[in-house]
């Protein structure tokens, strides 16, 4: 599964420039014909611009269609970052996967909603984990803050996902713990991650950290961007995850009861 990774330089509170650039960017990255484009969180508004259901897409539609036709102008999938999505009342940070097709294959809500930021004041959180199967691979959905869950990444595990797809806007001043938490899932549940970050600044002029990266079960860095916009491209091959598990499968030494018990004192 080759995947190409747009780190964007998102245009703050700007669709229409932010839809354009994404268009620009797809044409480039499709040259090396990948099998899926992954996008950054909050991609045609950043994260994010106040107050964001202002911004918000009702029920998606614009970013849908927009995501829908180019991916089946390429015949490829996207995995579609996310976008402010107005549904009723609420407003919700949502991935739209599509397949080659254009047909949407998976919809995802953001869980884990970052407080310090006011994100939960101002978006309804998701109850759900989403898997989804592209070109025959099972693959999981997080969004940004949700990488710091490790149960979260392990219940996706434990349905049999072989890659997660983690669209982010991670600040640079915590681009260490970018770095450290994506290994460190990959280590301990033995997949891919294919994370992507926002390039530019984001609100106040916050620096963002791009650092986009492919890691592999290993915890070996395939490619990772610096912090400018680019196109970041990757091969995950199935047969490395399945040598690393046949040398040390650690899913399968797990102890499911011990950890549903209480510690003694």
């Amino acid at each position: 599964m080759k995947v190409a990774i747009l780190q964007m330089a998102v245009a703050f509170g700007e669709p229409q420039k932010n839809i354009a650039n994404l268009y620009r960017m797809a044409e480039d990255a499709m040259k090396s014909r990948p099998d899926v484009l992954l996008l950054p969180e909050l991609w045609p508004v950043g994260f994010y611009p106040q107050p964001i259901r202002d911004y918000a897409d009702p029920d998606g539609r614009q970013m849908r269609d927009t995501l829908a036709k180019l991916s089946n102008h390429y015949q490829v999938n996207i995995v579609g970052g996310t976008v402010a999505n107005a549904i009723g009342k609420q407003v919700f940070n949502t991935c739209y996967v599509f397949d080659r097709n254009g047909q949407l294959a998976a919809t995802y809500h953001k869980a884990h909603l970052f407080t310090p930021s006011g994100e939960a004041e101002d978006f309804e959180p998701g109850n759900s984990l989403v898997t989804v199967t592209l070109d025959g691979v099972k693959c999981g959905i997080a969004v940004c803050y949700d990488i710091r869950f490790p149960e979260f990444t392990r219940q996706l595990t434990l349905a049999g996902i072989n890659v997660l797809f983690l669209p982010a806007a991670w600040p640079q001043t915590r681009l260490f713990h970018w770095q450290t938490l994506i290994r460190a899932r990959a280590i301990e549940n033995q997949i891919f991650i294919a994370a992507c970050n926002e390039a530019g600044l984001g609100p106040h002029d916050t620096p963002l950290a791009g650092h986009s990266a492919i890691i592999d079960p290993w915890g070996e860095i395939l490619t990772e961007a610096g912090e400018e916009e680019c196109i970041l491209q990757g091969n995950l091959r199935p047969a490395i995850r399945t040598q690393i598990k046949e040398s040390m499968d650690v899913l399968a030494d797990r102890r499911e009861t011990l950890y549903l018990s209480k510690p003694k004192k």
